[in-house]
């Protein structure tokens, strides 16, 4: 998975909302397992809360309470998944430069979503 001078981006947040890290090695262990089954979870969770936001937005006569409560649900799917993007993406890239016998000259965490 990720080499073990490089940081991947976990997809949750600590205590004061701030982006978590772990430092692994190309074996895939106990939290990076943990970390991908969060991911798949965080995905699904994200479509099954499009498919309802399109139910209730064909209806005619939504509720506004549920459209801001949706809303609101939509945002947190939103950002679970832009953490999960970058994560992965970044993950391909060092995967990338791996491959092709590329060193990155310091390792260096990627962007965090808040």
């Amino acid at each position: 998975m990720t080499p073990h001078n490089e940081l991947r981006l976990l997809p949750w947040s600590g205590p004061d909302g701030k982006p978590c890290f772990l430092s692994a090695d190309d074996t895939p262990g106990y939290l990076s397992r943990i970390a991908d089954n969060a991911e798949a979870m965080q995905l699904d969770l994200g479509t099954e809360l499009m498919d309802h936001a399109l139910d209730v937005l064909a209806g005619k006569e939504a509720d506004p309470d549920e459209i801001r409560v949706l809303a609101a649900d939509l945002t947190r799917a939103l950002r679970d998944t832009v953490r999960v993007a970058i994560s992965r993406g970044h993950r391909l890239e060092t995967s990338a430069a791996s491959a092709r016998g590329e060193r990155e000259v310091a390792p260096r965490p990627p962007t965090a979503v808040g």
